[in-house]
């Protein structure tokens, strides 16, 4: 009988790519330069999965007690040239058997769709610096550039579905290491929101936001894709 799941939708940091919360800390960095002394924790308990501007907003407001809009804009301007400079030194790899698992799915028929709060820039200089291609180990990317709102709204989801002809969004499973891409998954209506635990949360922060599943491995995937 042929598989029901027609996309998987996959967040990038924490999930699909191992960079060690490079991104967190960058921001905790560009905050911290601007006067303050927030930890990685609040950082992520607040930020992870958001698209980075939002983050760094959420982050001030809930700490700082700042909704200072251009101080913000001014440390996302910071972030952003640290974050170049980071991901320059840094040596990114996949997360253990991403590239397995999208072997697998692309047997299957199964589209990969990577999505992320990263602008367009920063997550195509990520996908380049670890060689991969659309096509072979995924078949889109969508970015925070392309869409108006962005998690825990669905609209990336929704974006890729589009753009592959899907109307039915319980043909489509999405996955992240952050409650805000439970959400994502959830407000789009996914058949199944899959938290991974390799990333940003934990799995009791995770389940806060009602999972379907909570897995520690890339590798626990294609089992559950392959019970619907």
């Amino acid at each position: 009988m042929a598989n029901k799941i027609k996309m998987v939708v996959f967040d990038m940091a924490g999930t699909t790519i191992d960079e060690n919360n490079v991104v967190y800390k960058t921001v905790q960095k560009a905050i911290n330069e601007a006067g303050f002394d927030l930890s990685l924790e609040e950082v992520l308990t607040q930020g992870a999965g958001k698209e980075k501007l939002q983050a760094i907003k959420d982050v001030l407001s809930a700490y700082a007690d700042n909704n200072d809009e251009t101080l913000a804009n001014q440390i996302y301007q910071r972030f952003i040239v640290h974050l170049a400079e980071a991901y320059h030194k840094l040596d990114i790899l996949p997360q253990p058997n991403a590239t397995e698992l999208f072997a697998g799915l692309k047997e299957r028929n199964i589209l990969r769709v990577l999505n992320t709060g990263y602008d367009r820039q920063t997550a195509q200089t990520i996908i380049d610096k670890l060689g991969w291609e659309k096509g072979r180990e995924f078949d889109e990317l969508v970015t925070a550039t392309e869409v108006h709102k962005n998690r825990p709204n669905p609209d990336m989801i929704w974006y890729a579905m589009k753009e592959f002809g899907i109307d039915d969004s319980k043909t489509v499973i999405k996955v992240g290491d952050s409650t805000i891409d439970i959400e994502e998954g959830k407000n789009a209506g996914c058949i199944l929101s899959i938290g991974i635990t390799t990333g940003a949360h934990t799995y009791d922060q995770l389940q806060t936001a009602a999972p379907d599943y909570v897995i520690n491995n890339l590798s626990e995937l294609l089992p559950i894709v392959d019970s619907e």
